[in-house]
């Protein structure tokens, strides 16, 4: 799938995997191992562009396309889950739900210093008796003399201990199901507002993830994101961007574990010959490349409706389901391709394995993917429009795009 990028394109990727294998390869074993958060490697991906990617240069950002946004989560995850889940938190959830829901003053406010990387941005959705079911939130909103004021608790939110702000959902009206909720943007530092990390993970052990506790949190009305009742729609279009994310990372999983497995099918001898030459070890290597390529195709083909401006719910759904199965898949039949050797954590295939475990579950488990395209299918299920879209590639210049 490569010749359908532009020489642009292959450049980027190149510069983004260069830093990648200069600034995070070097640091993970030992960050994973310790379960330690690098803010380091976080200024560096800001001062290296990759938080403007997607982002208009009108509010700061570098102008690229949504292609790139794609090629970018897959490099750095093609090192670690942990740089890509920034991309997604940060760049995906947050940016880009500003991008389209926000007002002009909105956007021209919070979006250059996010794509600086002087503001970094959580997304605080799921909570810890609400995760797919979004519509049943039990965090509260609650209007007073000047905005509204918001108690509740979110529960396994990327960057929890380490962003800036944070784009939350509250309910307004708990007796309205989705209707009632509601989306603010939210700074760290607001009285009544606590966060914490979680640790002990299966994978993800070098990024942050925790909670947030909200205690009649202040927040002034022109935080607001959207109108009242508009944040369901805006959580869900945010999340066709993270789940965009997320499938192109999975795809830097899938490079990563079939380029190891390669080379050790070709070096790896057994009874005196290659175990490249064991037709069930060719049949691991033939389902990581299959895997590979048909995800590409996915990921290529939401990339160029986001870059058209069309919406794209049902194809991110399918790209994100079978991509990060087929990463899962790739990365456990890496480790079986090498042995005792993929089942220590010294050699990256083990730690692949245990990141790309937990994305069959977040922005959408496997089984609410698989039911909305059994009910896409059915036609249970069709697209309503949005009362805002994301800006189309080519991003305008002037600020009012």
């Amino acid at each position: 799938m490569d010749f359908l990028y532009t020489d642009s394109h292959r450049a980027f990727r190149e510069e983004v995997r260069a830093f990648a294998e200069r600034v995070i390869a070097p640091r993970i074993r030992e960050l994973d191992a310790e379960e330690r958060f690098d803010r380091d490697i976080l200024t560096q991906m800001a001062e290296a562009g990759l938080l403007a990617i997607a982002i208009p240069r009108a509010y700061g950002g570098r102008g690229l396309d949504y292609h790139s946004l794609a090629l970018a989560s897959e490099e750095v995850e093609r090192v670690d889950s942990f740089a890509r889940v920034i991309l997604s938190v940060h760049v995906s959830l947050a940016s880009l739900a500003i991008l389209q829901w926000g007002t002009l003053e909105q956007k021209q406010r919070l979006l250059p210093p996010m794509a600086r990387g002087e503001i970094v941005s959580g997304f605080a959705l799921t909570e810890p008796e609400c995760g797919t079911d979004a519509a049943a939130l039990r965090t509260r909103a609650i209007r007073t003399d000047d905005g509204y004021a918001l108690t509740g608790e979110k529960r396994w939110i990327g960057l929890a201990d380490v962003a800036d702000q944070f784009l939350i959902f509250a309910t307004l009206e708990p007796d309205a199901g989705h209707r009632g909720v509601t989306a603010f943007v939210l700074r760290r530092g607001a009285p009544g507002l606590e966060s914490y990390s979680i640790t002990g993970k299966h994978g993800l052990r070098a990024g942050n993830v925790g909670g947030l506790r909200l205690t009649d949190v202040p927040v002034a009305a022109e935080d607001r994101l959207g109108e009242e009742g508009e944040g369901f729609q805006i959580a869900m279009s945010a999340l066709d961007s993270g789940r965009y994310g997320v499938a192109a990372g999975s795809l830097g999983i899938m490079t990563a574990c079939l380029d190891a497995s390669v080379e050790r099918a070709r070096t790896r001898t057994t009874f005196g010959e290659a175990i490249g030459r064991r037709q069930l070890v060719q049949q691991m290597i033939a389902r990581m490349v299959a895997g590979e390529r048909v995800g590409r195709a996915l990921v290529w083909q939401v990339g160029e409706m986001k870059n058209r401006g069309l919406r794209h719910t049902r194809e991110v759904s399918l790209a994100k389901w079978l991509n990060c199965d087929a990463a899962y898949q790739c990365a456990n039949d890496a480790v079986q391709i090498f042995g005792a050797e993929g089942y220590y954590n010294g050699h990256p295939v083990e730690r692949h394995l245990r990141n790309c475990r937990s994305a069959v579950i977040y922005e959408g488990t496997r089984e609410i993917h698989q039911v909305l395209q059994a009910e896409y299918a059915l036609g249970y299920r069709q697209e309503r429009p949005l009362r805002c879209s994301l800006p189309p590639w080519p991003f305008p210049d002037d600020a009012d795009a």
